[in-house]
């Protein structure tokens, strides 16, 4: 099976639990007259319509590269990334908007209705459903280097801690009495502080790919190092680095004696590309610009 293949396997499996998690808090919230769980499905809705946006966009970002995509499609993939992203921070700013508005409508007086056990039923399914397919998820996308895959996974996660918080709130107004049925719609708020959190470093990182950031400074290091290790090969410099999808981009300029033969330049300059890719993927994109050392340190 093919990257691209367990990517839409894993992904699949989520999409079927957050089906079923979307209609079974939908209907507790709303026969539970929960705020707090309503915004739950909202947020498992949000779930399903990644899980389809990370379908079409890493079939899209498998394509091989064409006439016009030079370096592949992935960044198809880095573009589900960023959208995914944008999707859960709309969805923490609705339910932030809500649960704020049924906070000041109980501080003005008015009587909310306690949610019923349902709802406090739905949120612990969420809690252990969603954890063990963020658990799934989190590990086959570090396995096959999917950033849309590991969003998917953190969306996850989040829709899981989402619902301790819902549990919380819809539990404390249950048990606690009239005075804090407040404790639903606070519960939506903190959620909503959560995702919030949650989509702005993925946008943050979804971005930063898209305009061309460079790999983290360790990477650069180690890119550096590699380059260095290949014998006869001096001073990696000018290195260039970003991402394209789940795949590096590097480009560097190396030092050689320059009163070698051109096949044997040709060979190290190779082993360099070879070293990088062994490191980081048969699929990086590496560019070897091969210079002469000056005279003065050629050694005799």
């Amino acid at each position: 099976m093919d990257r691209n293949e367990e990517i839409y396997r894993v992904t699949l499996w989520g999409g079927a639990v957050n089906v079923l998690l979307l209609v079974f808090k939908f209907v507790a919230g709303i026969m539970g007259h929960s705020a707090a769980m309503v915004a739950d499905a909202v947020h498992s809705l949000s779930d399903f319509v990644t899980d389809i946006v990370v379908l079409v966009f890493v079939r899209i970002s498998g394509k091989p590269e064409d006439k016009s995509h030079d370096y592949g499609h992935g960044k198809y993939e880095t573009l589900a990334t960023t959208f995914i992203a944008l999707v859960l921070l709309l969805v923490a700013v609705g339910i932030v908007y809500e649960g704020t508005l049924k906070t000041l409508s109980w501080a003005r007086g008015e009587r909310l209705e306690a949610p019923g056990l349902l709802a406090l039923m739905a949120a612990l399914l969420s809690i252990a459903m969603k954890e063990g397919v963020f658990r799934y998820t989190i590990a086959e996308a570090r396995k096959l280097g999917s950033q849309a895959l590991e969003a998917n996974a953190w969306h996850h996660r989040s829709d899981a801690l989402s619902s301790i918080g819902t549990a919380i709130g819809i539990g404390g107004a249950i048990f606690l009495g009239d005075r804090w049925t407040v404790l639903d719609p606070l519960a939506s708020i903190v959620v909503g502080i959560f995702i919030t959190k949650v989509s702005l470093d993925l946008l943050q990182g979804g971005i930063g790919d898209l305009m061309e950031h460079s790999l983290p400074d360790e990477v650069e290091q180690e890119i550096l190092r590699l380059a260095g290790s290949v014998p006869g090969v001096e001073n990696p410099h000018d290195l260039r680095t970003r991402r394209i999808g789940s795949h590096y981009a590097i480009e560097m300029h190396i030092l050689m004696d320059g009163n070698i033969p051109l096949k044997v330049a040709h060979d190290r300059a190779s082993e360099v590309e070879e070293r990088l890719r062994r490191q980081y993927g048969e699929e990086t994109h590496v560019v070897v610009h091969v210079e002469p050392l000056p005279k003065e340190k050629v050694k005799n």
